[in-house]
């Protein structure tokens, strides 16, 4: 009788693979940051590790406030963290999205609604980011020139994706049936999930409140490692480059945003009135905290979830 494949034994052993491939490629920007951590005042930067440690109990709050049903609180945080390693291990948003999506059937709910859970708290997440973009834009209108994130004569082309894209999908859905019936399904499925998640008030504060934290504890790390490190600008000047920056590259295919983050950071804080050298240390020591730091044992998280049948 031929032996199976060992499945899970190599979905246990591949994240320590992409850890050790991720890392050697980015030797030289994990060493150049860690020498800037050597520099920075420690205070700061243990109050930047608790604000990052939060984010992982928001995104927990906020998968929770998508569905209805209770999901095993210990389970779902431990998720949350080895989420956010796959996350910089796949291209952007996959990782995550693949991890929560088994998590959620493993749970029991069934694939539809574990989709809906999904695509709701991706909804939440992106309009809890650019709505808190947008309060601080309107309380600090001279906090950061938006055109500076975008490369000369890129508005342009940017406005024909964004309109292309959705004539192309609906397009294809008026060609392809089978897909509209798909399609038409799941958004019944989704609206469907999304009325019973807010015809219950706690899920409904979990599911938005979550969505807010979020971006806002990212940001707030960003500017406790920019005062470590001495930094000269203010505190929310520093949060709007941060949200402007991911928001501008929340397009970009790459695992995690490595290095399109760390660019359109750079040239945020710098369009806020950052030295180059210093903000582009504060960015290196500030990466390398939330991304790097955390990726081991993430990843050693997802292993021992993946061996442990919770995903």
């Amino acid at each position: 009788m031929p032996r199976r494949f060992p499945v899970r034994r190599v979905l246990c052993v591949l994240p320590l693979l992409l850890v050790a491939v991720v890392a050697v490629r980015h030797r030289s920007v994990l060493a150049e940051g860690f020498g800037h951590l050597a520099t920075a005042r420690w205070p700061w930067l243990l109050a930047a590790v608790g604000a990052t440690c939060l984010t992982w109990v928001a995104a927990a709050c906020t998968r929770q406030g998508a569905v209805v049903e209770r999901l095993p609180r210990r389970r779902l945080l431990a998720t949350q963290f080895a989420a956010g390693a796959a996350n910089h291990l796949l291209p952007t948003g996959l990782g995550a999205s693949a991890v929560n999506l088994r998590f959620m059937t493993v749970c029991g709910l069934p694939l539809a609604r574990s989709s809906a859970a999904l695509a709701l708290y991706l909804l939440a997440e992106s309009v809890g980011r650019v709505a808190l973009l947008g309060a601080l834009l309107i309380a600090f209108p001279g906090a950061l020139r938006l055109g500076t994130l975008l490369p000369e004569g890129a508005a342009g082309p940017l406005l024909v994706v964004a309109g292309a894209v959705p004539a192309v999908a609906a397009g294809v859905l008026a060609l392809v049936p089978r897909l509209r019936a798909a399609a038409a399904s799941f958004l019944r499925t989704a609206l469907g999930e999304a009325r019973s998640v807010h015809g219950r008030p706690a899920r409904a504060l979990a599911l938005w409140g979550g969505a807010l934290a979020f971006p806002a504890l990212q940001a707030s790390a960003l500017v406790l490692v920019g005062r470590s490190l001495g930094l000269p600008v203010p505190a929310a000047h520093m949060a709007v480059a941060y949200l402007a920056a991911t928001v501008a590259v929340a397009l970009v295919p790459t695992p995690g945003g490595i290095g399109s983050v760390e660019a359109a950071l750079v040239v945020a804080l710098v369009a806020t009135g950052g030295p180059a050298a210093v903000a582009t240390a504060v960015v290196l020591a500030f990466r390398l905290l939330t991304v790097w730091l955390p990726l081991l044992p993430g990843a050693l998280t997802l292993a021992a979830l993946v061996r442990m049948r919770v995903i």
